[in-house]
C-alpha cells in the first residue's frame, strides 16, 4: 500500500473539551480519562492524536502520578482498527514519533509501553491482531517486549478462606523492617522487573527504589500491611493489601526463601485477602507474571479470576 501521510495532523489534545474526540477509539481506560486529567495523572500535553481531517486515526497518552511532572508509563496506543486506506501501523509509528520528541526529554529513555489485553489474546484472532499491530509501532521505534502479566480479580461472594493457625500475622513494625524482609524476598523471585533491577544493583537497593517508587505513595493505612510469622514469632513473609487511585490491591506478597515450597503463599496472600475484604471493596485487583505460575496458581486457589492481561515493552 502506498500512501501519503502529508495531510495528517499530529498533536496533542487542547484539554479537557476534546477528551471527546480523543475517546473516539475505545478502550478501557476511557472512562478514567476525565479524573486522570482532573486529579493530574494525565495532562493535554502528554495526549497526542493523529487526525486526517476530523477523522482520529491514532492516539497516544502517558500517565503518572499526581503532581510529577514527567511522565511514568506510556498506556495508551491506540489505531484506528477498521481502517483500511492507511497503514495503521505506520500512522501509529509516526504519531508516537512525534509525541515522544514533544513530550519527553531528548536522550532519556522512554518509559515502559503497558497495554491491557484479552486473556489468551494470542488464540483469538479478532484479539491478535490489534495486540500486534500496536506492538509492531512500539518495535518499530526501538522498543521490546519485556513482560506478559496476569491480571486478576476477587469479587465479593467469592468464600474468604479461614485462617489455618499456621501462620500469626502482624502489622509492620516500621519502614526497616519491611525493607529488609524485601530485600531477603528477592533472593530466587520470578518477577521479571525485580530480576531486572538485579542485574543492575543490589538487592537492598532494588528494594528501597521499589518501596519508595511504589508502596511508599498509598495513601491507605499502612496498618493494613502484614508480616506473617511462625508461632516462634520467625518471619515467613508478608503481604501489601492497599488503595491505589482506582481499587483496592494486592501490591505486594512474598514468602521468604527458607519458607517457600510450605504452601504458605496461600496463608500470606488468604490474610491479605481478609483485610480488604473487611472494607467492602466492590473487589480485590492483583497481577503476576505470567511466566510466576506458583503465584498465579495460588491467586486462583484464593478465589481470584484472571480477568485481563498486560503486555509491558521496554526501550533499553
Amino acid at each position: 500500500m502506498t500512501t501519503s501521510y502529508d495531510d495528517l495532523t499530529l498533536r496533542p489534545i487542547t484539554g479537557s473539551a476534546e477528551l471527546d474526540l480523543f475517546n473516539r477509539l475505545p478502550y478501557v481506560l476511557n472512562e478514567e480519562l476525565a479524573d486522570d486529567l482532573a486529579s493530574g495523572r494525565r495532562r493535554p500535553e502528554w495526549m497526542w492524536v493523529a487526525l486526517r481531517g476530523d477523522r482520529l486515526l491514532a492516539r497516544v497518552a502517558w500517565w503518572s502520578r499526581p503532581g510529577s511532572g514527567t511522565p511514568l508509563v506510556l498506556d495508551v496506543l491506540d489505531v484506528d482498527d477498521g481502517a483500511t486506506d492507511v497503514d495503521r501501523v505506520a500512522v501509529a509509528e509516526r504519531l508516537l514519533r512525534a509525541a515522544t520528541a514533544a513530550t519527553l526529554p531528548a536522550a532519556a529513555r522512554p518509559p515502559e509501553y503497558s497495554r491491557f489485553v484479552p486473556p489468551r489474546w494470542q488464540d483469538d484472532p479478532a484479539s491478535r491482531r490489534p495486540v500486534e499491530d500496536r506492538m509492531a509501532v512500539v518495535e518499530r521505534t526501538g522498543g521490546r517486549l519485556f513482560v506478559e502479566r496476569l491480571r486478576l480479580e476477587w469479587r465479593p461472594g467469592a468464600p474468604v478462606p479461614e485462617p489455618t493457625g499456621r501462620l500469626v500475622f502482624r502489622p509492620v513494625g516500621d519502614t526497616e523492617e519491611l525493607l529488609e524482609l524485601m530485600t531477603r524476598a528477592l533472593d530466587g523471585t520470578l518477577d521479571a522487573h525485580s530480576r531486572h533491577d538485579l542485574t543492575r544493583m543490589p538487592a537492598r537497593e532494588a528494594a528501597l527504589r521499589h518501596y519508595k517508587d511504589e508502596l511508599a505513595g498509598y495513601d491507605s493505612p499502612r496498618d493494613w500491611w502484614r508480616i506473617a510469622t511462625l508461632p516462634d514469632g520467625e518471619p515467613v513473609g508478608f503481604v501489601i493489601p492497599a488503595r491505589n487511585d482506582y481499587n483496592a490491591i494486592i501490591a505486594y506478597l512474598a514468602v521468604l526463601p527458607a519458607h517457600r515450597g510450605h504452601g504458605y503463599i496461600d496463608d500470606v496472600l488468604a490474610e491479605g485477602t481478609r483485610v480488604l475484604a473487611a472494607q467492602d471493596v466492590p473487589r480485590i485487583r492483583a497481577s503476576t507474571d505470567l511466566g510466576n505460575v506458583p503465584m498465579a496458581r495460588a491467586f486462583h486457589r484464593a478465589g481470584y479470576v484472571t480477568f485481563e492481561g498486560t503486555i509491558t515493552m521496554t526501550w533499553d
